[in-house]
């Protein structure tokens, strides 16, 4: 049996060495701590999605005439609500954008909403308008699958919420995580009796929403 020999320089190495794994081991440990620690926290509070709904969608105007054209004219004002069900958790809406899609493309341009805290157990209720603004151009099959929806009666929109949401819990903020919102919205058209042929696109209840609903929503 060979014996590890600590004196003079040789001590001073085993000593170091010694020292060093102390010093890692405790670091490990600290760091396993700290996991466990937000772990815990991480359980017992778990954030919740924020729930929204889409409570109203008025159509002023919508509008497009292929063959001639592919341009889209649009005006249209969603409700949007949105309540955060946590009991301890806070949310902060930073950046968050409202627009309208149809058949996954954008209709509208983005509309910013303002920056907002929502509170345990609070609720708030946003009512931005959406416009084309002259600058929406559909693929031109699009713009015939949409003249055709308004002639049968019947229009299926999504308004999309965009953007960056953080947690407040206490005086500790988290990072941004990004919300996806996806709100369907089913129109009649002329009380779902279309326009037959005559694309007019809007009139005082030309459009109709037809039921609120509760969104999709991916954080």
């Amino acid at each position: 049996m060979t014996v590890k020999d600590c004196g003079g320089h040789k001590g001073c190495e085993c000593h170091r060495e010694r020292l060093y794994r102390k010093l890692c081991g405790a670091l490990v440990a600290f760091i396993l701590l700290a996991l466990f620690v937000v772990l815990i926290v991480w359980l017992v509070l778990r954030p919740h999605k924020p729930r929204f709904y889409l409570q109203d969608l008025s159509v002023l105007c919508l509008n497009v005439t292929p063959p001639a054209s592919t341009y889209l004219f649009t005006t249209m004002q969603a409700t949007v609500a949105a309540r955060n069900g946590n009991e301890r958790v806070g949310v902060y809406y930073d950046q968050v954008d409202v627009y309208a899609q149809y058949k996954d493309v954008a209709i509208t341009v983005p509309t910013r909403l303002p920056v907002g805290y929502q509170g345990h157990g609070d609720q708030s209720v946003w009512s931005p308008y959406l416009q084309s603004m002259d600058s929406v151009q559909l693929p031109p099959a699009l713009a015939v699958a949409l003249a055709q929806d308004e002639t049968a009666g019947y229009v299926l929109v999504d308004i999309r919420v965009d953007g960056w949401i953080r947690w407040k819990v206490g005086s500790w903020i988290s990072g941004h995580y990004h919300l996806r919102v996806n709100c369907p919205a089913l129109l009649t058209v002329n009380e779902g009796k279309g326009s037959y042929g005559a694309n007019t696109g809007g009139g005082n209840g030309y459009f109709r929403f037809q039921q609120a609903a509760a969104c999709a929503v991916d954080v």
